[in-house]
């Protein structure tokens, strides 16, 4: 295995530990709410509880990066993760479960935030966009696993297995940290970074239309995805009438669409810039998604229909992703580990307010959902066809 795909391998675990308790235990989220006696809200309560601090610790890991090197908030994150982990496995009531998954999230959230910040340490332009598709491929694979495996652990161990098996993972990303991870922050590099140079910097990405623009188109991008995450077990399980097992299958195969497409994001940004490609895979998006509302607007609520429209939508997203962190965090490498958390809180942050708003409308349907999951894929594409159009010409030159 040739460096560059060990570095991606090691980096896509890490960045995968936080979201794979996420998806491992979403086919248990009806049985969470029978055993501890909990209604539907508070069962889905718990899966806000862990994306709330996962958005706004993003903000500390990010200078602590900059200021100590990116290994040192990865051993602090996972650590606070492998202990919140095994106090979800031994909660009694779902009060306990939703205060270690607020923990969890505060351990998980550095593995979103220093990954990002090391590619942008070892590589720029279409080598960054190839090295953050390919740590996308290993990030996207927890989509497709963890509800698999998630539903073979509850069928023997009961969702309580869930959380163990996420501990286990989480030692497996200290081991690998410890023994095949390079410091890539050097002590120079380190040196002019503080607490009040981090503040600085971010009343500065604040000011910098370039990298909100870009950071928002893809927030809303994820928070699609977010919607459909929380809302997806009950609409499936409850409404379609899938069994666990089933509704993992039908879940991962929106996950498959989403890694295979985003590994062409390399070749595609090497061909026609990566700004061009960004602007044409969320108008790919924004379609898919609309075509879905107008489908169940007209009463086809098959769950074929759902599925297979997800499928196109999720596949151009794969596009999304990658192009907008890398184009984001192009040109503040000085800073990466700081502009990496801001992004990542926007993009968490906006996925928890579309969670929130589209729980006030769900009735167990798919239409509230379809919904919901249109309207962000349409404003990602109004702001990249608004406000990225004056611009993109320079963009895509310093990508390149």
């Amino acid at each position: 295995m040739t460096p560059f795909f060990r570095i991606a391998l090691i980096l896509g675990l890490l960045s995968a530990i936080g979201p794979f308790a996420i998806d491992m235990y979403l086919p248990a989220l009806p049985s969470i709410g029978h055993d501890l006696t909990a209604p539907d809200n508070l069962v889905q309560m718990s899966l806000l509880a862990f994306f709330i601090p996962f958005a706004i610790f993003q903000l500390l890991y990010g200078p602590i990066a900059d200021m100590y090197g990116r290994k040192l908030p990865l051993y602090i994150g996972i650590g606070l993760f492998a202990v919140a982990s095994v106090g979800c496995a031994v909660a009694n009531d779902i009060q306990t479960l939703i205060a270690f998954r607020f923990l969890q999230g505060i351990g998980g959230a550095a593995g979103m935030v220093v990954p990002r910040a090391i590619v942008r340490d070892m590589h720029t332009g279409v080598q960054a966009a190839r090295l953050m598709s390919l740590l996308m491929l290993v990030f996207s694979i927890s989509p497709i696993l963890a509800p698999l495996s998630g539903s073979a652990v509850i069928a023997f161990y009961g969702w309580r297995g869930v959380f163990w098996a996420v501990t286990i993972a989480a030692f497996i990303g200290l081991i690998l940290l410890s023994t095949q991870l390079k410091e890539t922050r050097s002590r120079e590099d380190r040196a002019g970074s503080s607490f009040r140079s981090a503040m600085a910097a971010y009343r500065y990405l604040l000011g910098d239309r370039n990298f909100m623009t870009l950071s928002f188109i893809g927030s809303f991008g994820i928070s699609s995805f977010l919607v459909y995450l929380a809302n997806s077990p009950f609409v499936l399980i409850n409404h379609y009438g899938l069994t666990p097992t089933q509704y993992s299958f039908a879940f991962s195969v929106n996950a498959v669409s989403f890694f295979a497409v985003s590994q062409m994001t390399g070749r595609l940004g090497q061909r026609f810039g990566l700004v061009r490609v960004m602007r044409v895979a969320v108008t790919g998006f924004a379609a898919s998604m609309v075509a879905l509302v107008a489908a169940m607007g007209l009463g086809f609520e098959q769950l074929p229909v759902l599925v297979c429209l997800l499928f196109v939508g999720f596949g151009f997203l794969g596009l999304v992703i990658p192009t907008t962190a890398v184009l984001a965090l192009e040109e503040h490498g000085a800073i990466a580990g700081t502009a990496s958390a801001l992004m990542g809180t926007l993009q968490f942050v906006t996925g928890a307010v579309a969670m929130v708003l589209a729980s006030l409308v769900a009735n167990g349907t798919a239409v509230p959902m379809s919904a919901a999951i249109a309207g962000c894929a349409v404003i990602a594409f109004l702001l990249a066809q608004l406000t990225m159009g004056n611009y993109a010409s320079s963009v895509k030159a310093a990508a390149e």
